[in-house]
Formats: structure tokens, C-alpha cells, sequence
């Protein structure tokens, strides 16, 4: 199936998860996920799963003022 992740075409498995796309990145903690612009706790990413076209965001915390 194919999905963006933070906005670049990722090919994944069918059956993919959100945790599927958390590996393809490997982003450094802490980071958040969305799915289609919903949140995504992290207790869910192995049982969250993903379709086609799917929007994913992978999120860093950003700090300062």
C-alpha cells in the first residue's frame, strides 16, 4: 500500500500499522504520530492500522518562545 509519511510516498505492506511506518522513519524519542490528522497514542500503534492513502505525521516536539 502506499501512504505518506510526513509528506514524502513510503511503499508499506498491506496489513502495514502505524507501528510499521514509526520503524520505516526511525524517528528519535520524543515524537507523536497522527494518522489523517488524528493523534495516535503510542499504546495503539501496533493495533492502529493503515490504508491506502493514508496521511502520516510524524512529529518531533519543537521548544523555545
Amino acid at each position: 500500500m502506499n501512504v505518506l509519511i510526513n509528506q514524502q510516498p513510503v511503499e508499506l505492506p498491506d496489513g502495514a500499522t502505524v507501528a510499521d511506518a514509526v520503524a520505516h522513519l526511525a524517528p528519535q524519542a520524543p515524537f507523536a504520530v497522527a494518522v489523517n490528522l488524528q493523534f495516535v497514542p503510542n499504546s495503539r500503534y501496533a493495533a492502529q492500522p493503515l490504508a491506502d492513502g493514508d496521511q502520516v505525521e510524524i512529529i518531533a516536539p519543537v521548544t523555545g518562545g
